[in-house]
């Protein structure tokens, strides 16, 4: 695993740099006036193919170690890696093809990652097993397709939670390694040492991409770097449920309430006030936190500023994620508790954005 990992960061890391050394020309096709749009300058946005050439490459490795090596590190990375790697391609591709021409609509890309999750199904066998609800767990007994229908929701919608709260350097990457280690921390704690291995190359790609991404925000990791996050969570959560009774649903859940609830949240909020879920605009939580908490910037320069600003919301979301993850890995065969931290978080997110929406803030929140 120390092997793998080592070889995703340095992958990535490579592959980052020659990506913002040769490509800045794709930052043309961003439009200036997008909502979502906080930095000023040339930034190329397709850093999740940096990330996705580390995983190939990492995930393969190991591959080729089981099957013609003895598998000397015990990591039983089975034929079930090849369609793992297989299933998410249609996804992850489909946002690196928005990256690199911004045509491809939100529709089409969300059948792409329809299609991600009908191939995790089909060549993975995944499935929700159970959600920890006596009388909800006896129906997925008795009709298994529910069960593979909210998996393919899950698979489906999480790439896309994650691109919503892609809008500041290093947010949705840190984001997604503390989830990643969190849940290789289970997955060893359960024996899944080749689920363990997948989730710790991904964060390690992710920390290469990162190097790059925080704080100078050199590198976006745009809908490509996005979408992997979301399918490769999507997919490890649904496996370390399917395969160890030992860890409740709740666990994965509450480690991602923060994105979900964020989609959820910022869908009801759109068409309360008749717009459509699918349409772009700077009222997500984080961008209310660039706007509203973080303005001690003592720069002249705009561009500078905005750089500033943006490097000091991520920290504050950072400490947001850690409330709901410190529990989850705390409690991850409780699901009672489980269930009530998410219930927690999801009140008091809603009380936090009102609270900044209001500008109802404390003074040492504003520092």
């Amino acid at each position: 695993m120390v092997w793998l990992s080592i070889l995703s960061f340095l992958t990535a890391l490579v592959c980052a740099g020659l990506i913002v050394r040769w490509s800045r020309s794709h930052h043309v096709v961003y439009g200036e006036d997008m909502p979502q749009r906080f930095h000023r300058g040339d930034v190329p946005r397709i850093g999740g193919l940096a990330v996705l050439i580390a995983l190939l490459l990492s995930w393969s490795a190991g591959l080729v170690s089981t099957a013609f090596f003895g598998d000397p590190s015990a990591l039983r990375m089975n034929i079930w890696v090849g369609w793992f790697m297989l299933a998410i391609l249609p996804a992850v591709l489909g946002g690196l093809a928005e990256d690199l021409t911004q045509r491809l609509s939100v529709r089409y890309r969300l059948l792409l990652t329809g299609l991600t999750g009908v191939l995790g199904i089909w060549l993975l066998d995944l499935g929700v097993p159970r959600l920890g609800l006596p009388w909800i767990d006896a129906l997925l007994v008795w009709a298994p397709w529910i069960g593979m229908g909210i998996a393919l929701v899950a698979i489906a919608g999480l790439p896309h939670a994650f691109n919503i709260i892609d809008g500041y350097n290093g947010l949705a990457g840190m984001v997604a390694v503390v989830i990643c280690l969190a849940l290789a921390h289970v997955a060893l704690q359960v024996g899944d040492r080749a689920l363990a291995a997948l989730l710790l190359s991904t964060a390690a790609a992710t920390g290469g991409f990162l190097v790059w991404n925080y704080p100078r925000g050199m590198l976006f990791a745009g809908d490509g770097g996005a979408y992997i996050w979301g399918v490769v969570i999507a997919f490890s959560s649904i496996l370390l449920v399917q395969r160890h009774a030992l860890v409740s649903p709740w666990f994965p859940m509450l480690l991602l309430i923060y994105p979900v609830w964020e989609t959820v949240f910022s869908m009801y909020r759109k068409l309360a006030r008749g717009d459509s879920p699918g349409m772009a605009d700077a009222l997500h939580f984080h961008q209310l936190v660039y706007r509203r908490i973080v303005w001690g910037v003592f720069h002249d320069d705009e561009s500078r500023q905005m750089l500033m600003r943006n490097n000091r919301t991520s920290p504050y979301l950072w400490a947001f994620t850690l409330l709901t993850v410190l529990p989850a890995m705390l409690f991850w065969r409780n699901t009672p508790v489980l269930m009530a931290f998410c219930g927690l978080f999801m009140i008091s997110y809603v009380c936090a954005y009102l609270a900044i929406v209001r500008f109802k803030l404390p003074g040492w929140l504003q520092k």
